[in-house]
Formats: C-alpha cells, sequence, structure tokens
C-alpha cells in the first residue's frame, strides 16, 4: 500500500528500537560496531554484506534519515553527510576527473559558484556557466569531457523556478546525468526525479531540518540512470582496486551511485554527518508538509503586499502572476513557489542596508529555511566574492535583499517590513 507525503515523512525509514521498543529514532552515539565473529568483519569490508562497521561510513539513525529522504524523493537510496556543500562534492566526486567538466546554472546560491568557478579547479575539474532559460545553450555548452548538468529547482536567492524537464531532455540527449539542488523547494514541493533528475542534491541545514540548529547534506539517486552505457563513468562501471576488482555499477545495479558513495566517497573523503544532527534533521522533517504551507502561503502574503509598495521595484517571487518563473513554477512546484525570494529597492544600496539594520522581527543571518524569517543582503554577504555582473546573473544585485520567509504571523511580518521600509527610505 502506498502512503502520503504527510505519513512518510513522520514513519520512513524508522521502526521501533528492537532492543529497547524506544518509538523514536534512537541517537547511536558510538564509532564502531561489534562484529559477529571474523567472517561477518570480512564480509562486510568486501561489501558482500550490508552492516555497520564504524561510523565515518554508516550510523543507524543516519541510515534512518537516508532512507526517509530517499523515499520522500522517491530514490531508491540516498547518503547523507555534513553539509550541502559537501553534498555537491559527494555528488560529482564519482563522475568527474581531470580535464572533466560540469555544466551548471548561472543561478546559484553564491557558495555553490564559488565552489564550482573557483574551489573545484583544484581537482582539476571545470565548471561551464550557462543561463538555463536557453536550453539550446545548455546543450551547446556540452562537450565530450562534460560529466554532468547540474542546477537547482528553486535558485536561491531569486526563487526563479529551473525547467527541469527541459533540462532533463538536454542531459538525457547527451547521456550525462543531471543533478538538482532541491534544497529551497524540498521534496514536499518539487520531486526532481519525476520530471528526469539523475540525482538530488539538499543542504539538509536548511528546510528539511527546518529549525537553524545543525548543518548537513544529502545526495538521493533515482537508481535510472545506466553508468555503464557509455563508459564515461569508469568509477562505477569499471573494477575498483580497492575492492578486488568489484565493478560498482555491474554488482549493485540501481543502487550502484549510493553504495559508491558510502564505500568510496565517505571513506576518503570522510564528510560524515553525525547522528546528533541526523536527529535533529529526522525530527524537522516530521513536521516539513505543514511548514512549507506555511511558508509558501506567507511568502505569497507578503510578496503580495511588497509588489505594491511605493519603495519597491520588484519582487521575485515566482508565485506572483507577474513573475517570468510564474508559468514553470505552476508546472515544477505545483502546491507553492516556496519562501524565498528578493525585492529590488528604488533607493539602491543604501536603502537595502537601512532596511536590513530596521527589521525587528527578521533575524540578519547567512541562512533560509529556517521557521523564523530571515533577510540578508547577499551582494554583501553571501554573493561578495563575486564580481557585480556575476552577482546580478546569479539575481544578488547591489539593490537587492533576499527574505527567506518563515511562518509567523503574516501580519507581523509586514508591519515589520512596513516600519523598516518607511526608515530606508526616509
Amino acid at each position: 500500500m502506498a502512503h502520503g507525503f504527510d505519513t512518510l515523512q513522520i514513519h520512513a525509514g524508522s521502526r521501533p528500537d528492537p532492543a529497547t521498543g524506544a518509538r523514536q529514532t534512537p541517537i547511536y552515539q558510538t564509532t564502531a560496531y561489534v562484529f559477529r565473529d571474523a567472517d561477518h568483519a570480512a564480509a562486510l569490508f568486501n561489501l558482500q554484506e550490508v552492516g555497520f562497521i564504524y561510523s565515518r561510513l554508516t550510523n543507524p539513525t543516519v541510515a534512518v534519515l537516508q532512507e526517509r529522504i530517499a523515499t520522500l524523493e522517491g530514490g531508491v537510496g540516498a547518503v547523507c553527510c555534513s553539509s550541502g556543500h559537501a553534498a555537491q562534492i559527494m555528488a560529482l566526486f564519482p563522475l568527474m576527473g581531470p580535464g572533466r567538466n560540469v555544466v551548471v546554472s548561472t543561478r546559484l546560491y553564491g557558495g555553490s559558484i564559488t565552489q564550482f568557478s573557483q574551489t573545484i579547479k583544484r581537482f582539476g575539474w571545470s565548471a561551464r556557466f550557462v543561463d538555463f532559460d536557453d536550453m539550446e545553450a545548455v546543450a551547446g555548452a556540452i562537450d565530450d569531457d562534460t560529466r554532468a548538468i547540474f542546477c537547482e529547482s528553486i535558485a536561491n536567492p531569486g526563487g526563479y523556478v529551473t525547467d527541469l524537464d527541459a533540462a532533463a531532455k538536454v542531459a538525457n540527449d547527451a547521456g550525462l546525468p543531471l543533478i538538482v539542488d532541491n534544497t529551497s523547494a524540498t521534496p514536499y514541493l518539487c520531486r526532481p526525479i519525476d520530471h528526469g533528475a539523475t540525482l538530488v542534491v539538499h543542504s539538509m541545514t536548511k528546510y528539511l531540518t527546518g529549525n537553524g540548529t545543525v548543518t548537513g547534506g544529502c545526495v538521493v539517486d533515482s537508481g535510472n540512470f545506466d553508468w555503464s552505457a557509455s563508459g564515461k563513468f569508469p568509477s562505477l562501471s569499471e573494477p575498483e582496486p580497492a575492492y578486488h576488482g568489484l565493478k560498482f555499477h555491474e554488482t549493485f545495479g540501481p543502487l550502484a551511485f549510493t553504495f559508491h558513495g558510502i564505500a568510496i566517497g565517505l571513506r576518503d573523503l570522510g564528510m560524515t554527518l553525525n547522528p546528533q544532527a541526523a536527529h535533529y534533521t529526522l525530527m524537522g522533517i516530521e513536521t516539513l508538509s505543514l511548514r512549507m504551507q506555511r511558508h509558501c502561503e506567507n511568502a505569497m502574503e507578503i510578496a503580495q503586499w511588497l509588489e505594491t509598495h511605493d519603495a519597491v521595484a520588484a519582487v521575485t517571487f515566482a508565485g506572483l502572476p507577474s513573475s517570468p518563473s510564474h508559468e514553470k513554477a505552476q508546472r515544477i512546484c505545483p502546491k507553492g513557489a516556496g519562501g524565498l525570494f528578493t525585492v529590488t529597492l528604488k533607493g539602491g544600496y543604501d536603502a537595502c542596508i537601512k532596511l536590513v539594520d530596521s527589521l525587528e522581527i527578521f533575524s540578519h543571518v547567512a541562512n533560509l529555511g529556517d521557521t523564523r524569517s530571515l533577510v540578508i543582503h547577499s551582494a554583501s554577504t553571501t554573493h561578495r566574492q563575486l564580481t557585480e555582473e556575476q552577482q546580478i546573473a546569479a539575481g544578488a544585485a547591489p539593490d537587492v535583499v533576499r527574505f527567506s520567509i518563515g511562518i509567523e504571523d503574516p501580519k507581523d511580518l509586514i508591519a515589520d517590513l512596513n516600519q523598516a521600509l518607511a526608515k530606508a527610505t526616509a
């Protein structure tokens, strides 16, 4: 029997603890696990049996979280790790090699733009930035060394919605995996795998945990990609020397990417999620649908109000009929366009700074997806390392403020914005 989202967000992956009957998933705060005997240990290390060896690789609390997110996203498996940035490296790691490139959207979180444009060069990888409104340009950026296509479902900071069906077609035609960062949408608003994505990444720090307590990342595997078809992904299709020549795709089939992420990725990169953080995220996910509904309702009410304000030049919320992303949002995120958007102020950079400093309920922080309403001036913070041209392309121009709308009473949020805008334009 297929269960609904609201049931799965509470129950998927978890069962009463067999030792104690505990109903909430326990925090297994342990480094290592006792083997039954020498043969059991050998089978685990040979990947012939699934189980727990060492908490850098696998942990029972983290395992529940992995199964829950994979279930909600419609994937076959997932690997959780220490942050959203770790998840992006974990997603690319089995696919890339020196000289290889990834084609990525210009509309990404500022930290992701920096990671892709600067840091991955140290591995000998490169990124090609393309406007995903132009799918011909995306297809044109692909060459023989391209190994993946990467975008965000609802892009941070502007709330821009990517046409995932069109992106998946380009990726499919090229025989490449499409990786979608689904942090801003969550599986409640969008399931990228249903639109043809191969892998889904999350910063669980944001909406999945929802309370601003811990960092975490996740890579979800659709199980739908043929890693052996082209010879472009030898890490998954060819013999692995560290496991006596085992071929991950031949041995594990649809779960090849997930097993590689644990057996090689976590083993050697060590970007492990701790069980305490997994516990906080599991508790957060239990109320995900309730929170996302409220985030979307509040964001719509506040975006509509801001759009009519004299101090405001533009609002980017995809839920608004005036948004260029509105039609895509109806198709890609039919339950709502999320809680994230930007506002362009007529007073420019200075008015943005005054607004941020004058708000009282909104917290000025470098985070999003919290129950609390948050604000940041991206150009002077999260996107500060970028050129003004890159800032504008990413939707974080100097005259733009980003809002992450929380689940408070919307009347209180509007009153706070009203007084702050008055001070910002005085």
